[in-house]
């Protein structure tokens, strides 16, 4: 109408969004914080901290590490998508946006080249566990990983309970001193009664021979 003012309103951020957003990465950013809080409190725990020369000391793959990376670019995402959505930063956004594209560019390149390099996966997969068969018992937080992942697949070693002779505590020979020598971990044994006497049976024979190799 002529005489009065005429008001524009222009384009508005998406408060639905921008808060879902928000909200989302804070969880995210929590949980980030959560794994990195995790993978120092078993590092503290194993005195790793304290000494940090320690961290190349173990033979095997140390869990903690998945924690810790983890945690940190869970971390980083998440203080890049919490903050960027909360204060409309574009820079931020875009960095959340194009990391997590990296990621998924990556996840693809990996399932890809995978399909391809199958046969050389496969052996450096099988190095891979037989280095830390080797390296039981040396750090708890290993033991338990590989303990978890034979009762899950419900498998022993890499190729069978003889991957075992590979760990100088399960070694078979007539020089190892080791109560376990002969013997596999409770966790390669199958949850069946039938097998689990037989891998019991297995490991007190390996007792008894062990006891009467001190007489």
């Amino acid at each position: 109408m002529p005489g009065k003012a005429q008001h524009f309103q222009g384009p508005q951020v998406s408060c639905c969004a921008k808060y879902l957003l928000f909200a989302s990465n804070v969880l995210f950013w929590l949980l980030g914080a959560a794994f990195l809080a995790i993978g120092l409190w078993a590092w503290a725990e194993k005195g790793v901290l304290s000494n940090l020369s320690s961290i190349t000391d173990l033979g095997g793959f140390d869990p903690v590490w998945l924690f810790l990376v983890v945690g940190v670019v869970m971390f980083v995402l998440g203080f890049a998508g919490c903050v960027g959505a909360l204060r409309e930063n574009t820079f931020l956004l875009k960095f959340f946006s194009v990391f997590l594209g990296l990621i998924f560019f990556l996840e693809v390149t990996a399932g890809v080249l995978a399909f391809i390099f199958k046969d050389w996966i496969k052996d450096q997969l099988n190095f891979f566990i037989n280095n830390n068969v080797k390296a039981y018992r040396d750090d708890i937080d290993l033991q338990n990983l590989i303990d978890f992942a034979q009762e899950y697949w419900s498998c022993c070693g890499a190729h069978g309970p003889n991957d075992w002779n590979l760990n100088i505590y399960f070694n078979c020979t007539d020089s190892n001193p080791s109560r376990e020598r002969c013997g596999v971990p409770f966790s390669c044994c199958v949850k069946d009664p039938a097998i689990f006497g037989i891998c019991l049976a297995q490991n007190l024979v390996s007792d008894i021979n062990a006891v009467k190799a001190n007489w």
